[in-house]
């Protein structure tokens, strides 16, 4: 295999690895390798306590082979530029496509936030009755969280009927339906 068919193949490899991932993205793929004998930290690396990207991972891996065969190929291909020399131009151009590769996932990356569960968790949540809830039956609430307004399924704990645009607050969750008592009685405002 002369030089331009490694780069070739090196450009082919690289642009196929790129659009698996790319794919794999967007259609929602399986992802291998999670489950059992998965190594820890895989892709990922340690840094000031918390997890962050890796530059070696396999998204800036793949571009590396893109650029560097394609710029490979098309050096050996239409020029008569030293070998070597190719080489390392080819070989810049591979660092350079993976160095902006990097740079868009570290950017994507650093607006990612750990998932808190007690920020989805119901119980205590203070929100208006939107649809009345009869008597032992299912109403609407309408509650905030995270800046949205959200809306769930509710039922007065005790069975009560309550009013529409009543405050409330939900005391127990199940099976997707809020629980809920007035405001009122709970703060003691209510006699």
């Amino acid at each position: 295999m002369n030089w331009e068919g490694f780069y070739l193949v090196t450009f082919l490899v690289g642009f196929l690895l790129s659009a698996v991932a790319f794919l794999a993205g967007v259609v929602h793929m399986p992802h291998f390798g999670h489950g059992r004998g998965h190594v820890p930290g895989h892709g990922m690396r340690l840094k000031a306590g918390r997890a962050g990207l890796s530059p070696f991972n396999f998204a800036t891996f793949s571009a590396f082979l893109a650029w560097f065969g394609g710029t490979g190929y098309l050096l050996e291909r239409f020029s008569t530029i030293w070998i070597y020399l190719g080489l390392f131009i080819a070989m810049m151009s591979g660092l350079g496509g993976a160095s902006i590769i990097f740079w868009i996932l570290a950017k994507l990356m650093a607006q990612e936030a750990p998932l808190d569960p007690a920020d989805y968790d119901m119980i205590g949540v203070l929100g208006k009755v939107a649809s009345p809830i009869k008597k032992n039956g299912t109403g609407e609430l309408i509650y905030s969280r995270a800046g949205s307004r959200r809306a769930s399924p509710a039922r007065s704990e005790d069975g009560a009927e309550i009013c529409r645009d009543t405050e409330v607050v939900v005391t127990r969750f199940e099976k997707g339906i809020a629980y809920v008592r007035c405001w009122d009685e709970m703060s003691g405002e209510k006699q």
